[in-house]
């Protein structure tokens, strides 16, 4: 029946492709599906989800996988919907400053459409590349920047949904306060429970005039964390804060030699943006209080090729960490900005405990938190 629907090349339960979809970036659990379907249109997929609810055949929909909270994942005799070929620009609006978009769209394809006129799209994640605009709604994502823009709740206006017994609903518009319950903030992160998204109209953010980016070095992470609040405390909101430690840094020294220093124990990556007049001046205080707070050297990215250096170690760590272990969990936690020094002692001691190498990487600014729990997946006591 779903083959009526959709034609046989768009229906697949060969054992390749269900070994494939049988999780997302949580490899650490997995359960295969009993096939992954293709919708390519509206109509194509809300007779798709008619049928299997008629027929009582649980579903869950799919982006590009990239996540790492198991939102992918399909319960044994679940069929999942894969939302690739969603991937139209539909409008875009500069008037009101807003895309509409397929849920099938690369994030970083939405600041590539628009960035020519001047906006992007603010949330960016680590895996932006990759990720679809789809799941980053189903899952909230966040991003470096999010410490001063937001996450996705904060830049989606409304949607196109179906819902699970077919039925086709349209949320929000084209600016925000509409009126009635906010269910937009409700979708927004709700992994795909309630329903599957068809469309949805992002707010564009108008590009800064200029950005700054520090990288400040530390021989102590307790350092690193102490300049996070000092800045903070100064009553500066940076565009990012993101701090490496040393596990952290050797990895991405053997993949992408952005030229962070192999002694150091941590980095503190400090972005500063918005008017070219007075961000030198905000810039210069910035860098006066890491040194105060104990870092051993500041840099200053000199060109627009230094700063992408930079952005791209942070944005493809975690991918680096495949250099230094076969397998890693990651978690993600929000802690108060002050408790980082204690929590990050603690994870270190959990770590040691159980026989474990920890790694951090992690938006300092928020206090979100990432330790990655390296581990090799042959082993079944690491396991």
């Amino acid at each position: 029946e779903c083959e009526q629907i959709l034609g046989k090349e768009w229906v697949k339960d060969d054992p390749v492709t269900l070994y494939a979809y049988r999780c997302d970036g949580l490899t650490l659990y997995a359960a295969p599906p009993m096939a992954v379907v293709f919708p390519g249109t509206v109509e194509e997929l809300t007779s798709i989800v008619k049928l299997l609810n008629r027929h009582k055949i649980s579903f869950i929909a799919r982006g590009a996988g990239t996540g790492l909270s198991g939102g992918a994942v399909p319960q044994d005799k679940s069929v999942i919907i894969e939302m690739a070929r969603f991937k139209e620009v539909h409008e875009v609006d500069w008037e009101n400053r807003t895309i509409t978009v397929g849920p099938g769209v690369i994030n970083l394809r939405i600041s590539e459409h628009v960035n020519s006129e001047g906006f992007h799209y603010a949330p960016d994640p680590s895996s932006q590349k990759a990720c679809t605009i789809g799941g980053n709604l189903a899952e909230n994502s966040g991003g470096p920047h999010t410490l001063k823009y937001g996450v996705t709740v904060n830049h989606v206006l409304g949607m196109e949904i179906v819902l699970p017994d077919g039925e086709l609903v349209t949320l929000g518009g084209k600016h925000l306060g509409m009126p009635g319950p906010d269910l937009l903030g409700l979708m927004t992160g709700s992994e795909g429970t309630f329903a599957i998204i068809t469309k949805i109209i992002c707010r564009l953010t108008p590009n800064p005039e200029t950005a700054v980016t520090l990288l400040g070095i530390y021989s102590s992470v307790r350092e690193a964390c102490e300049s996070v609040s000092s800045i903070i405390r100064q009553g500066i909101i940076p565009a990012a804060m993101e701090m490496l430690d040393k596990i952290t840094i050797a990895a991405v020294e053997k993949a992408l030699k952005p030229g962070f220093p192999l002694d150091a124990e941590a980095v503190l990556i400090v972005e500063l943006d918005g008017l070219i007049d007075g961000l030198d001046d905000e810039a210069r205080v910035v860098e006066n209080l890491l040194k105060d707070s104990g870092a051993t050297e500041v840099r200053r990215a000199r060109d627009e090729s230094e700063r992408a250096k930079i952005w791209r170690a942070r944005k493809e760590a975690f991918g680096a960490i495949g250099q230094i272990s076969p397998s890693y969990y990651v978690q993600d936690g929000v802690i108060p900005r002050s408790k980082l020094p204690e929590v990050l002692d603690e994870i270190s001691n959990i770590g040691k405990k159980h026989g474990l190498t920890v790694a951090n990487v992690f938006h300092a600014g928020d206090g979100n938190l990432h330790p990655l729990i390296l581990y090799n997946y042959e082993n079944p006591e690491e396991v």
